[in-house]
């Protein structure tokens, strides 16, 4: 009995107590909690092996007496415990299995020292910019989106051709609904003709892993929009309304027009500067009916990604007034004049003919007369 004492004291003594571990795996992967005791002995007895693993109050894996127990989503190898270890393997690992795990070990009823493991998840965050237009000399702003990572805390920091612009700056995470985090970090701006199709990059690291998305740059160019009318001489007829869209980028644009506040149906064409910007007059005709109506006449241009559209407005009334005397052009003026000297001609024609018929008919009566009178003499 006393030999036996002083053994179990000896083994006792040649046992290296197991610190804590701290232990992470991604979200799906398998991941091992260490659990090894180091005796001097060559092999333990087995039947002399007790094995308990915990999280919190609850047990998750037992042995004893040759006899064990172990809960879904664990397993171990019990060939290894003869050897001293008594390592736990968590299968699909996921945030529900985080926790504080404790093994503990007794042989030949005497407690060993026990380990205690903490487990986490690690999950690095998908990253994304989504592309889009940004407004030429207009604050902008970027966004970079962190998705489904784990722990919360990531660090943002933007490019631009390679070149820091933000440095790291330091986001916590929203959690979302699936138990992992979410983050957004915006990068605002003022981008110049000189940012047309440059690279901005936006990194995102996350307990020492980094993710990084680049994204090339498309400036949109606002247009100067002016409204105008081909005049006409009459009040009755259709009335032309022209948009001139000058200086806009990208060539993509569209023209709606209104009327008084409500939406006129239209019909288009572009062409392109020196400068690679884009010019286009579009036409818009109103009807008689439309026209008469009066008020103020709209052309709105919007452009994609523009959240608020260009436009210009006018008064009919300036545009195109009814209260003056229309004014005859030269060619009016000269058509005029012709048709008064042809109403001229006509009726100088017509007088003089008619002048000559009715003296022609007073001649022959009167030499009628006087053959009358000669005969009654020579009667």
């Amino acid at each position: 009995m006393r030999c036996k004492v002083l053994s179990f004291v000896v083994l006792l003594a040649l046992i290296k107590h197991v610190s804590s571990n701290e232990i992470q795996a991604y979200p799906n992967t398998n991941a091992t909690l260490p659990c090894n005791i180091s005796i001097q002995e060559d092999k333990m007895d087995v039947t002399l092996i007790r094995v308990n693993w915990t999280r919190g109050d609850s047990s998750v894996a037992t042995f004893g007496g040759a006899e064990e127990q172990v809960k879904d989503g664990f397993s171990w190898d019990p060939t290894g415990f003869t050897d001293g270890d008594f390592s736990l393997t968590i299968l699909q690992a996921s945030l529900s299995l985080q926790g504080v795990y404790e093994c503990r070990v007794s042989y030949n009823f005497t407690d060993l020292p026990s380990s205690i493991v903490t487990f986490s998840i690690l999950a690095p965050p998908s990253v994304f910019v989504p592309q889009k237009w940004v407004l030429l000399e207009k604050e902008n702003q970027l966004e970079c989106h962190a998705k489904g990572f784990y722990p919360p805390t990531v660090y943002f920091s933007w490019t631009r051709e390679e070149q820091v612009i933000q440095p790291p700056f330091q986001v916590e995470g929203e959690l979302s609904p699936d138990g992992y985090y979410t983050a957004v970090n915006n990068l605002t701006f003022y981008p110049s003709r000189e940012d047309q199709n440059v690279t901005f990059g936006c990194k995102v690291s996350h307990r020492g892993n980094s993710q990084e998305v680049d994204i090339q740059l498309n400036v949109t160019y606002l247009p100067s929009v002016r409204l105008s009318v081909i005049k006409t001489r009459f009040s009755n007829t259709p009335l032309t309304l022209y948009c001139d869209v000058e200086s806009f980028y990208p060539e993509d644009v569209s023209v709606s027009w209104f009327q008084n506040g409500t939406a006129l149906l239209d019909p288009p064409a572009t062409d392109q500067n020196t400068d690679h910007t884009y010019t286009t007059r579009r036409y818009f005709t109103l009807s008689p009916e439309q026209r008469q109506k009066r008020g103020m006449v709209e052309c709105v241009v919007n452009q994609p990604e523009v959240a608020d559209p260009v436009s210009t407005s006018a008064d009919l009334d300036k545009l195109d007034p009814q209260d003056e005397a229309p004014v005859l052009t030269k060619s009016a003026k000269a058509s005029v004049a012709m048709m008064c000297i042809s109403v001229v001609l006509v009726f100088l024609l017509c007088f003089g003919f008619s002048w000559r018929r009715r003296d022609g008919e007073s001649e022959p009566a009167t030499k009628k007369h006087l053959c009358g009178s000669r005969e009654s003499q020579v009667k």
